[in-house]
């Protein structure tokens, strides 16, 4: 939708090069998962070099001397640590970011030893490995996914991410709680299968390259309204869900609906749901009397 809505807007008509930039956004969510997932195991090299330095002050205090090992002993935090899936894929898409940018980190460690979940933690004296996991999970969720800092480095770093983050956010927290103590982490796919991967490009390309035809469908279903008073997200979103219901079968008429109407809800205006709603209600009606679209498998449902 944003990759048709920039092409509309900048009166491009490069197929191409804006299929690599869709392309090249969609790889770019691997490498906000993996510095998100990553910002658990360079808090934990923080603290522990902290630790070390403190130990070793001249006048060092009896906490000091002694400290409290249960966050860098925490055992979700270690097995991050030891992944070998996260080590290649972080080495492979060389991911250094908090290695260059290491006050961001020291920033979030601190307002995550400010927190009272980390105090209630650190204050028991053990952890069953499902305490160690909710305890990480809930960290995740409750400080450092919201953190403002961590927020406002990642759109400065790279202003795509702003939509994706609670994409990969969700995924991320959805891993910690179903961590398992026999098993490693294991670095979530981008796509589930070839289909999924090559989704957005035929549904990108698909939509562009029928743009009228697909407008012609819609615009007889709209008498009280001009078309120039109408959003262009809205027509775009339109043609969009139209070319759903004709070329992917496998996608329920259901499922194509009811996402349209969260892009509407999240990126027009504040009508633009029950409009499109509206529409593709009637829309739908009318293909399918005409038996215009043909599900199968999954699409059926």
């Amino acid at each position: 939708m944003q990759t048709i809505y920039a092409m509309h807007q900048s009166g491009s008509d490069n197929l191409e090069k804006q299929e690599k930039f869709l392309s090249a956004s969609l790889e770019n969510i691997q490498d906000l998962y993996l510095i998100m997932v990553s910002t658990l195991t360079e808090m934990r090299k923080k603290e522990i070099e902290y630790i070390e330095i403190a130990s070793k002050k001249h006048l060092a205090t009896a906490e000091e001397r002694n400290p409290n090992l249960k966050f860098i002993n925490n055992s979700i935090l270690i097995a991050l640590e030891e992944s070998n899936s996260l080590s290649i894929a972080l080495e492979k898409r060389k991911i250094n970011n908090w290695q260059a940018n290491d006050d961001t980190i020291l920033l979030l460690l601190q307002d995550v030893k400010q927190s009272e979940l980390y105090q209630n933690y650190m204050a028991k004296k053990e952890a069953t490995f499902e305490e160690e996991r909710f305890f990480i999970a809930d960290l995740f969720s409750d400080v450092i996914a919201p953190n403002e800092k961590l927020y406002s480095y990642l759109e400065d770093f790279k202003l795509t991410w702003v939509d994706d983050i609670p994409v990969v956010n969700t995924q991320i927290l959805k891993q910690l709680k179903q961590f398992s103590k026999t098993e490693d982490f294991r670095v979530s796919p981008l796509y589930r299968d070839v289909e999924d991967k090559d989704f957005a490009s035929l549904l990108y390309r698909k939509t562009v390259l029928n743009e009228e035809k697909l407008a012609k469908e819609f615009i007889d279903k709209t008498p009280n309204w001009d078309m120039e008073r109408i959003a262009e997200l809205d027509t775009i979103i339109l043609k969009m869900a139209i070319c759903e219901f004709f070329n992917f079968p496998s996608i329920p008429v259901k499922v194509t609906i009811n996402e349209y109407l969260e892009l509407a809800k999240e990126y027009s205006t504040p009508k633009s749901s029950i409009f499109i709603n509206g529409i593709l209600d009637n829309l739908v009606k009318d293909f399918q009397a005409n038996d215009r679209i043909k599900k199968v498998g999954r699409g059926l449902i």
